[in-house]
């Protein structure tokens, strides 16, 4: 038995007025969606590399991530790389495939070191949020970084 979904464009919508507005902006969804990525992981990084935003800057991130986590100090400048020039490479769409897979990696090491102990939600400190941007990252690792990208305008797909 296989199983056969219809495609968004052949259902009957709802409320049709709708369609000309949804087929408009269609192309801009999966864009949005990496572009908003990617800035919200630069603070983060942010944080852990330079002391912005609240963060403690490389040293006592370290420290913190070897006292605290029981993870390697060098790990900080790891993740703060990632999140800091990872997500602005995602939020440009350049190298998107290798950079996702970063982000891919660093949510895991998170989800699985840090956060799973503390249960699911992320007001907990659970792992709800690092499992959510994983999962986004890894789409982009699938799909690629789409037309509106700077691969897509250098012609290479990474």
């Amino acid at each position: 038995m296989s199983l056969a979904f219809s495609s968004a464009s052949s259902s009957r919508r709802v409320i049709p007025a709708v369609a000309p507005i949804t087929q408009a902006l269609s192309p801009f969804a999966e864009p949005m969606v990496r572009v908003t990525a990617g800035l919200l992981l630069m603070p983060h990084g942010a944080q852990k590399l330079f002391g912005l935003f609240g963060g403690y800057g490389l040293e006592a991130t370290g420290q913190f991530f070897a006292t605290k986590l029981g993870l390697p100090p060098s790990l900080a400048l790891v993740a703060g790389g990632i999140e800091f020039f990872g997500g602005l490479f995602l939020a440009l769409g350049l190298l998107t495939r290798p950079v996702a897979a970063l982000v891919v990696g660093l949510m895991s090491v998170a989800v699985l070191a840090v956060h799973l102990g503390n249960g699911f939600f992320w007001t907990s400190g659970g792992f709800e949020y690092p499992l959510l941007w994983g999962i986004v990252a890894l789409s982009f690792v699938i799909r690629g970084a789409g037309a509106f990208s700077l691969d897509a305008l250098i012609g290479r797909e990474f």
